[in-house]
C-alpha cells in the first residue's frame, strides 16, 4: 500500500464527528444512521443505551457484522430480570449468589456475653474482700489485747499501804491457804508484851490477840517459813484501833520499809471501843525463798495504841 489517504482502517482513525469536516466529507463520512460513525467499513463501537444484550452467547455480538445493529431479543415477561442487564452472578461461573447467614433475634447460635460468669467473678471478689477485712479486725484484736496486757507495768512502790482494805477477790489471794500465815500465839514477843482474849472479835484461833503494843519499842516477829520464790507479796496485819487511827514500823529481813503500816479506823468503832474496831491492812513487800523474817515495832513518831491478831501473806501486789 502506498502512502495516502485511505479513509479511516482502524478504530484509532475514527472519527465519530468525521462528517462534520471538509475531509471527512471528502472520504465519505456520513452521520451515524443506526450504523457506524460515519466512514464505510468503520468499526460499530458507538451503541444506543440499552441495545446491548447481556446473557446472550458471546458469538452473536462476535458474528454481528460492523456496522449493523444486534438483533434485540424478545420483550421481556413480566416477573423476569431485565435483559439489558443481568448481575454478576447470572452468568456461569459468576459471584454465588448465596449471602452469608448472620444470627438473628429468632434463629441461628447466636450467643450474649457470659454474664452468668460475670456475677460469678463479682461474688467471689467481693467474698475476698469480706474476708481478708474479717482477718485484719481479728489480727488487730488480738494485738490490741496483746498490747494492753503487755503495757499493765505496776507503778506500786515496793512498800505501799490501802486506805481501806476489804476482802480480797483477786486470784492472787486463793493462794492464800499456800502461804504461811500467823495468829498471836505464834509471834514472837518483845518484853512487857502478852496475849489475851479479853476483847471479842479477834479472828485468830480461840479469839486470842496481842496487848500491850502501845509503848515505844514493843514488837511481834514472825518467821515466815516455806516462801516458794523470790518476788512480790502482800502482808496483812489484822488489829483493832479504840475509835482512833494508829501506825507502826514494818521491817522486812532486817531493812525498815520507808512506808508505815497504817493502822486506821476503817471500821468506824467508837471512840475507846476495841471491840468494835477489829478489821485489817495491807503493805507489799519483797521476800525471798524459804525463810523471811517479818517484824511489826512501835517506835518513835509512831502511834500504837492497837490490839494485833493475825498476820499472812498473799502472793502478789493486791488490793483488797
Amino acid at each position: 500500500m502506498t502512502a495516502g489517504n485511505n479513509g479511516a482502517s482502524t478504530p484509532e482513525d475514527d472519527d465519530p464527528f468525521g462528517y462534520l469536516y471538509a475531509d471527512g466529507q471528502a472520504n465519505g463520512a456520513q452521520p451515524p444512521s443506526g450504523g457506524g460513525y460515519g466512514y464505510p467499513n468503520s468499526i460499530n463501537r458507538a451503541r444506543a443505551v440499552g441495545q446491548r444484550q447481556y446473557g446472550q452467547p458471546a458469538q452473536t455480538a462476535a458474528t454481528a457484522a460492523y456496522g449493523q445493529v444486534p438483533q434485540q431479543s424478545p420483550a421481556q415477561a413480566p416477573g423476569q430480570p431485565n435483559a439489558h442487564y443481568a448481575a454478576p452472578e447470572t452468568f456461569p461461573g459468576g459471584a454465588p449468589t448465596q449471602q452469608p447467614s448472620y444470627g438473628g433475634g429468632g434463629g441461628g447460635d447466636r450467643r450474649g456475653p457470659n454474664t452468668k460468669g460475670l456475677l460469678i467473678g463479682a461474688i467471689a471478689v467481693v467474698a475476698a474482700v469480706v474476708i481478708g477485712i474479717g482477718v485484719a479486725m481479728m489480727n488487730g484484736n488480738g494485738n490490741d489485747d496483746d498490747k494492753a496486757g503487755g503495757n499493765q507495768a505496776s507503778t506500786t512502790p515496793t512498800t505501799s499501804q490501802s486506805s481501806e482494805p476489804s476482802p480480797s477477790t483477786s486470784a492472787s489471794a486463793a493462794s492464800e491457804g499456800d502461804l504461811p500465815k500467823a495468829d498471836a500465839k505464834a509471834l514472837r514477843l518483845s518484853p512487857g508484851m502478852t496475849t489475851a482474849t479479853d476483847v471479842k472479835g479477834a479472828k485468830a484461833d480461840g479469839g486470842v490477840y496481842v496487848t500491850g503494843f502501845n509503848q515505844v519499842g514493843s514488837s511481834v516477829t514472825w518467821q515466815a517459813d516455806g516462801i516458794p520464790k523470790k518476788g512480790k507479796y502482800t502482808l496483812y496485819v489484822g488489829y483493832s484501833v479504840p475509835g482512833k487511827d494508829a501506825t507502826a514500823t514494818l521491817t522486812v529481813n532486817g531493812t525498815p520499809a520507808t512506808t508505815p503500816v497504817g493502822m486506821d479506823n476503817y471500821a468506824k468503832g467508837p471512840e475507846g471501843d476495841y471491840e468494835k474496831g477489829w478489821t485489817k491492812t495491807y503493805n507489799y513487800v519483797q521476800l525471798n525463798p524459804g525463810t523471811n523474817t517479818i517484824k511489826i515495832s512501835c517506835e518513835q513518831g509512831n502511834q500504837c495504841d492497837a490490839l494485833l491478831d493475825q498476820l499472812w501473806l498473799v502472793e502478789g501486789w493486791v488490793k483488797s
